[in-house]
C-alpha cells in the first residue's frame, strides 16, 4: 500500500500574511502549488496545508466558510518528536503573530499545546512517550 497524503485546505484573510506565518515556524512554500489564490505549505512528505483566499476557497463548497476566530471548523494536531518540540513550535508560532489557546496539556506520558494561527485555525502540538504508544 502507498503511502497516504493529507491536504488540509484552509480558508485565510491574508495569504501572504498566512504564507510568511508558515515559514516563520520552519514550514516551506511548494511555489508549484502556490499562485495569487493559494499557497502549499509543505508540513512533511506527506501532510500539506492549502492555504486559500477566501474567494477561492469559495468555489469548492456551496456551504458557508466558517469564521475561525469565532467558530471552530477544525482541530488539526501535529504529532511532535519531544516535549522540547512542542514548545518550540508552539513558541515559533507564538513570536510570528498566533495566540496560544489554551494552556498546556501535561498528562506525563502525553505533552501538547495549541495555538491559533492568523486566521484563528487552532493548530495542536503533540508529544506521546514511544513506550506509551507502544504498551
Amino acid at each position: 500500500m502507498s503511502q497516504q497524503m493529507i491536504f488540509v485546505n484552509l480558508p485565510v484573510n491574508d495569504l501572504d500574511a498566512s504564507k510568511k506565518f508558515f515559514t516563520e515556524l520552519g514550514y516551506t512554500i511548494n511555489a508549484q502549488f502556490t499562485n495569487e489564490n493559494a499557497a502549499s505549505v509543505v508540513i512533511s512528505d506527506t501532510i500539506v496545508a492549502m492555504l486559500l483566499t477566501r474567494p477561492f476557497y469559495a468555489t469548492f463548497t456551496k456551504k458557508e466558510i466558517a469564521d475561525a476566530s469565532t467558530t471552530s471548523e477544525v482541530l488539526i494536531c501535529l504529532s511532535a518528536e519531544s516535549r522540547e518540540k512542542v514548545d518550540e513550535l508552539v513558541g515559533k508560532a507564538l513570536a510570528a503573530g498566533g495566540t496560544e489557546s489554551g494552556p498546556a496539556q501535561d498528562q506525563g506520558f502525553m505533552y501538547g499545546r495549541a495555538f491559533d494561527d492568523l486566521d484563528g485555525h487552532t493548530w495542536e502540538i503533540m508529544w506521546m512517550n514511544p513506550a506509551a504508544i507502544e504498551g
